[in-house]
Order: structure tokens, then sequence, then C-alpha cells
């Protein structure tokens, strides 16, 4: 074989070898992608139950990705990371933690109204919140009724609504997960001290066992549509049908 030859079946067998290692990264080997790749996102919000949880430690747990934060003096937090939504959120200040819940970036309140809408959510979904967030991680049916706008504000909206039935108060911030406010100025923050003056909130400056238990008895008689062929394992997908109507106080 000549020179010449051998030159142009080497210059062909590393076109081919080349060519097949570009297919190669072009479906996706070597590495996850799809879906489940992360991407970077913002979550920011208040911690407070009436008065900030100054310097809280914020733990942000998603599908894929997670952070921990400390919070300011005002009960303020922000981060940034790279994450596959939906989190779950905890707060937590000496003796009191509350939990909350993003399904996207953006502004999520970690307070005792928000605590109660994750014992709601719970109970839609046949478990408590303590199994809620336990099994989160790896339970996708979990994941997809939090990562479902619809389902996490309906459930807002019946919190909303028992609250005002039980406690006769009247909320000025129904969009409590996703509303900014600052601590010691109208809004938000005036519905946790009435909360808390009507006994909603305990001393301790989480929900009382009552709100609770009524969060949990509507949300269990309303539970949310899971879509077929969710399970245990897995990191989640797009989110599912919607939930019924919120329902009144019982």
């Amino acid at each position: 074989m000549s020179t010449r030859q051998q030159h142009v079946i080497r210059s062909v067998s590393a076109g081919l070898l080349i060519a097949s290692v570009a297919l190669f990264a072009g479906c996706g080997g070597g590495g996850g992608g799809g879906a489940s790749s992360t991407s970077m996102v913002s979550v920011a919000g208040t911690a407070a139950t009436g008065k900030a949880l100054a310097n809280a430690t914020i733990s942000i747990n998603c599908t894929r990705g997670s952070m921990s934060v400390a919070a300011d003096a005002n009960g303020n937090y922000h981060a940034a990371f790279g994450a596959v939504m939906p989190c779950m959120i905890t707060a937590t200040s000496g003796g009191t933690t509350l939990h909350s819940a993003a399904f996207a970036g953006g502004t999520y309140n970690v307070t005792p109204e928000t605590d109660l809408l994750l014992s709601y959510l719970a109970a839609q979904l046949g478990t408590n919140e303590s199994g809620l967030i336990a099994g989160f991680a790896t339970n996708t049916q979990f994941q997809q009724a939090l990562q479902n706008q619809t389902n996490v504000l309906t459930a807002q909206a019946a919190v909303v609504q028992n609250l005002q039935q039980k406690y006769s108060v009247t909320l000025s911030t129904p969009n409590f997960l996703t509303t900014a406010f600052t601590v010691g100025q109208p809004g938000e923050d005036n519905d946790l001290e009435a909360l808390l003056t009507l006994g909603a909130i305990d001393a301790n400056g989480e929900p009382d066992a009552a709100a609770v238990a009524l969060m949990a008895t509507m949300g269990a008689a309303h539970p949310i549509a899971i879509s077929p062929g969710t399970g245990t394992s897995g990191t989640g997908g797009t989110g599912v049908g919607g939930t019924g109507s919120m329902g009144g106080m019982m």
C-alpha cells in the first residue's frame, strides 16, 4: 500500500471517529440530559410568624438540587442555585420550624400560613405534612402535585377560606405564598398578627393544632386527581390534573 493510500485511510477513519463522538454527544451520551437537567433558579421570600424569623436557617430541597442560606435580621432570604423544581422550603429559628413550597423560581414566603398550606396539600395526597416532607425526594406523585401551580393556588384559596370562616377574620393578603412583604408593614404581617391573636398560631409561632386539624380534614375531603402511572421513584415531571372544588368549612 502506498504512503498516499495510508494517508487517505487514516483521514477517513479519523473523520468517522469524530462523527461518532458528535452523534453520541447529540444523543445525550455521557451525562444527564433532557427534562431532568438542572437550571439556575432564584428563590426568595420572608420567613415570619408575625415577627421576623431573624437569621433563620432556610433549607431549600428540590426534586434535584438543594441549598441552605441564612435569613437576615428581617427574615428575608434569597438563594440562587441549579435545581429542578418543585422545592420544599424549611425555615428553622430556635424552637420554631415552618415549611413552604416553590413550584417555580420567584418569591415564596415561609410562615404559619404556608405551613397550613402544606398540611392541606398533604391531606389531598393522602398523607400528613411530615409524610409529605419525608417522601418528597422520591415520590413522583408528591413532586408532580407541587409542581402544578393550579394545585397549589387552589389549595391556598381553600386555606384562606377556612381560616376566615373558622376565626372570623378577613385576611388582607389571600396570596400569602408568593406576595412579597415586610415585617412590621401593613398587609401579610397584619394577617399573621391577627391569626396569632385569634389562636390560629401558637405561642411558638407555629400553626395551632386545631388549625392543622381543620386543614387536614378539608384537604382529605378534596383529594388531588393524580395522573396514572405516578409512583415513588424518579425525578418528577409535568403537572397533574387540578384539584376539585376548594370546599368550605364542615
